[in-house]
């Protein structure tokens, strides 16, 4: 091996080290070869009923129960020594943490187990250090009654870090499954969490006999149904070259006061091999980005939220795309829009207006319409509203919360679709971006569903992709330290726009609509996204048909210079080296989406490139144009391309 002794340190600390911390200072060459032995040295020794890799996410309730980790100084700061584990656990779907109880009497014992089989359907214990059990005294050995217990009473998934010849433990055999490794290794935490969700699979063999356990034991488990966290390398990537690149058109966005902070989660072949933060949630600097603080995602909703559920349906038979808009909308047969049909509208082909500020045209100062004379587009919320749109205090009729001292009336949103109903058609054909048919689709959907729309897409797409966090409303949920802010709102809701939808027209609709509203972490938008570069597929199941991906994925309109897909933007035909936000590189198959608030993701599938950018570019005000004045987004989007090697995964 080459540089022994710098690998040797290497390993000796790095069972502390997040993946993505070590992989900036050793050489590449290095880096993979330890991902490789890491790999083996992770094994499957036991897997009853083939519980790993796990299935059916939106099933299962998950109690992550760490055992005998301590607390340790690195680099000046406290870090525990199973966090990469407990991390790596919590991106693939939603995880509670539980301490082991702090009392060992009976009645404390059995209250806590009685709690944790009422709260949780599966224990994911991980142990440090443990060996199987020895037979000297061990500090840990108070926890083997209750380890035993807990097998007995639940599903329980056993990861122990740490392993010695002739090692046994009785009690951990009562485990459903048991994964092992050795307590020095440089990725192997990680890797022992893919395998539990199938990122990764189980290929290591015992390199010496244990009490229970035959020398080259272990399970074979396939990997490729969730994404992995690999390196650049391992998928043909130039590892250095990707890392840099994004690090500096970032920082120099962030230096340019173009946003405060920033997320970029890079993966290729289905494998995350990038994900880091920048910056701060505001220019104050109080609070930094982390990975699992929530965006809004803007008008990245209409691909999010409406239309995966009108893919489902339409792969389905249940939606059909040439229909007219009167065939599943409530909406007057004499109305210019009643003959549409959903694909025009669904490709911004449909002469719909862009956008309508409903709510100027609450103010008395104002028309209520901007086709109608009198619209005043330069209105400020001065308090002087119409009758039954807005009041200061809540009350059975003003029920909509847009801020604490600003409150809609529970039927204005009849109102807003009165107006998209009688808004007058542009008079040219052709692409016009066009947000209002989105307003629409919640109560198609739940029309066409039976379900709530909201409940729909959680039980039907984010929950068994694992994406917890992608949902309408945060704050009901998350607190808002994790949320991002928008923007400094000096016009309509005169505060901070915080861990509410950013759009004015979505928080009018109380938050859920389908042009805008929809919050996530990045991690969880991507899993969405790999769904659709997987033509419907992900983690074992077929979400949506992949005729149906297909063809909402591909440019509808192109003969008449409209680039669209069926919601999905796409790389034009000619690309313009001004105001694109895609690289000049994206492949014709390629289709993604923007939001107002600094949001981007695209996909690839003929590269196999996934990348989510998250920035709040609009704080504190909408006004700021730095990311797209310094083309942050097609400059980041282009270094993926630019960092290629090679097209397929390295043999192993």
């Amino acid at each position: 091996m080459k540089n022994f002794g710098l690998v040797v340190s290497l390993i000796f600390m790095s069972y502390l080290i997040p993946l993505s911390a070590s992989a900036q200072n050793f050489s590449p060459e290095m880096l993979v070869e330890q991902f490789r032995l890491s790999e083996q040295n992770v094994v499957l020794l036991e897997n009853t009923d083939h519980i790993i890799p796990l299935k059916d996410l939106e099933k299962l309730r998950i109690a992550y129960v760490p055992v005998g980790f301590e607390t340790v100084e690195l680099n000046g700061r406290p870090f525990n020594e199973g966090q990469t584990l407990q991390d790596q656990l919590a991106t693939y779907t939603k995880i509670d943490v539980i301490e082991m109880p702090a009392g060992h009497s009976g009645d404390e014992v059995s209250h806590w187990l009685d709690q944790l089989s009422k709260s949780h359907n599966l224990v994911i214990l991980g142990i440090k250090n443990y060996t199987l059990a020895v037979k000297d005294p061990i500090p840990w050995k108070d926890h083997d009654a209750l380890i035993s217990k807990i097998c007995e009473k639940l599903p329980t998934i056993g990861i122990v870090i740490g392993r010695r010849p002739g090692a046994d433990w009785p009690e951990l055999l009562k485990a459903k499954a048991i994964l092992t490794m050795s307590h020095t290794g440089l990725f192997q935490q990680s890797i022992a969490a893919q395998v539990v969700f199938g990122g990764m699979g189980a290929e290591g063999k015992l390199p010496f006999q244990l009490a229970y356990f035959p020398q080259n034991t272990g399970y074979a488990t396939k990997g490729g149904m969730r994404f992995a966290f690999t390196l650049p390398e391992v998928e043909g990537m130039d590892g250095k070259l990707l890392r840099d690149s994004i690090s500096a058109i970032v920082e120099e966005g962030i230096a340019a006061g173009a946003y405060p902070g920033a997320q970029v989660l890079v993966a290729r072949n289905g494998n995350i091999v990038y994900h880091e933060t920048f910056g701060y949630h505001t220019y104050d600097q109080k609070l930094p980005v982390k990975k699992d603080d929530l965006y809004d995602f803007a008008s990245i909703t209409k691909i999010t939220g409406p239309l995966p559920a009108l893919m489902k349906l339409h792969g389905e038979g249940k939606f059909n795309l040439d229909a007219p808009l009167k065939e599943y909308i409530h909406i007057r047969n004499r109305s210019n829009k009643a003959d549409l049909s959903f694909r025009q509208m669904l490709a911004h082909n449909a002469r719909l207006r862009p956008y309508i500020p409903y709510w100027i045209g609450t103010l008395k100062s104002s028309a209520r319409y901007p086709w109608e004379e009198g619209w005043n587009v330069q209105a400020v919320n001065d308090g002087n509203f119409r009758g039954h749109t807005f009041r200061e205090d809540s009350t059975r009729n003003y029920n909509i919360r847009i801020t604490d001292n600003l409150w809609l009336h529970r039927k204005y949103r009849k109102k807003m679709f009165k107006a998209i109903d009688r808004s007058p058609l542009l008079e040219k054909p052709g692409y016009v971006y066009s947000g209002l048919l989105f307003f629409l689709l919640p109560d198609m959907i739940t029309d066409l569903t039976g379900t709530d729309y909201e409940t729909y897409l959680k039980e039907n797409i984010y929950h068994p992709l694992g994406a917890y966090t992608l949902t309408y409303n945060p704050s009901r949920q998350f607190p808002l330290s994790r949320m991002i802010p928008t923007e400094n709102d000096t016009f309509f809701r005169h505060q901070q726009v915080l861990g509410i939808v950013h759009d004015e027209g979505a928080a009018m609709m109380g938050g859920v609509s389908g042009n805008a509203g929809l919050f996530g972490t990045t991690i969880d938008l991507a899993k969405l996204m790999q769904m659709y570069m997987n033509y419907g597929s992900f983690g074992g199941r077929q979400f949506i048909k992949e005729s149906t991906l297909k063809e909402f994925t591909c440019c509808q309109y192109c003969e008449e210079g409209n680039r669209r897909g069926l919601g999905f933007d796409k790389r034009p035909e000619e690309y313009p080296e001004e105001g694109s936000y895609m690289a000049k590189s994206a492949g014709p198959l390629s289709f993604g989406h923007t939001g107002f608030t600094g949001t981007f993701t695209w996909a690839d599938p003929e590269n196999g490139l996934l990348l989510v950018v998250m920035t709040n570019r609009v704080y504190p005000s909408r006004d700021r144009q730095g990311l797209a004045q310094l083309s942050i987004r097609p400059r980041l989007h282009q270094v993926l391309y630019d960092s290629i090697i090679s097209g397929k995964r390295d043999e192993k």
